[in-house]
């Protein structure tokens, strides 16, 4: 029983890091149609604001129980956290703007090493041989999944500062999300990052959208982007995780490099060489490192 019950966490968290995966491939296709990324990221915010308010609605009608509801704290702290996550989505698409989306994951996958550094300078908790060791092994699989040794190819310096800033900020992300809030729902938690978050795109749209909005991108990509970035992996992983444990989730969270890879390859036809697959599969060793021995066997005595 316990066996399919942690079978069912992995089926979930997989899937959310899957739809993750997909993201950026669905944004480099919106490019393709000359959107901005003012247009992405707002109809983007918006659907997923509107999907969150169905899905609180809809706990709250069901719910045998009374639903604790957000204190004004609890709403200020998780709109301000949920700047971070407004940063990210900027950032990120940035960063795709300029650079292939098979780069642009592994810069993104950076949150790795930054979360280790940010405990180690917020909790002042030294980090461990095993942790040291999986960090390296990110940044040497940083090196080769990028291909930046090869001096044939050429990247857009652009993109890689827009990548390590959405890396950075994702990593705020995650630090304050899992420390705030966490007696009400997690729809409402993300209704009120997501609001959050809007904040900042918005603000981003209002200063860099120099033509005429185009409203036809919540036709055509808006609905995409907010069912696989903000509406589907929240509710699975947040489902998924406490089933699976912080370890194994973290470990199966990383199926969303290899997912995000492969859509670039078959459907942008970007070209993956064979050395930056080594790269790919260090990195997944390395989140496999960072959480095996701490969390993984722990949950699974």
């Amino acid at each position: 029983m316990l066996k399919n019950s942690v079978l069912k966490g992995v089926i979930l968290v997989g899937l959310g890091a899957s739809s993750y995966g997909m993201l950026a491939t669905f944004v480099k296709l919106a490019y393709q149609e000359n959107y901005t990324t003012a247009e992405v990221t707002i109809s983007q915010f918006i659907y997923g604001i509107l999907g969150m308010l169905l899905i609180n609605a809809f706990q709250k009608s069901t719910s045998k129980t009374a639903v604790e509801k957000a204190t004004p704290k609890n709403i200020f702290q998780l709109m301000l956290a949920g700047t971070s996550l407004g940063m990210t989505s900027v950032f990120y698409y940035l960063c795709v703007r300029y650079i292939d989306v098979s780069i642009a994951i592994v810069l993104l996958m950076q949150t790795v090493w930054m979360g280790v550094l940010l405990e180690w300078f917020l909790e002042k908790r030294k980090p461990s041989t095993q942790k040291t060791i999986a960090v390296l092994i990110v940044l040497v699989g940083t090196i080769l999944a990028t291909n930046i040794l090869n001096s044939k190819v050429a990247i857009d310096w652009r993109g890689i500062f827009w990548g390590l800033l959405a890396a950075a900020s994702f990593t705020t992300t995650m630090f304050t999300a899992n420390r705030i809030a966490l007696g009400i729902s997690s729809a409402q938690r993300s209704l009120y990052m997501l609001l959050g978050g809007a904040v900042i795109v918005f603000g981003f749209a209002l200063f860099t959208q120099n033509t005429p909005f185009n409203f036809d991108i919540f036709l055509k990509w808006g609905i995409f982007l907010a069912l696989f970035g903000t509406i589907i992996p929240p509710i699975l992983m947040n489902a998924g995780f406490p089933i699976t444990g912080i370890g194994l989730g973290s470990i199966v969270s990383a199926l969303e490099l290899p997912v995000s890879v492969l859509m670039a390859y078959i459907i942008l036809s970007e070209k993956v060489v064979f050395i930056q697959w080594i790269g790919i599969i260090l990195i997944i060793i390395a989140i496999i490192i960072m959480n095996i021995k701490s969390n993984f066997l722990s949950k699974n005595q």
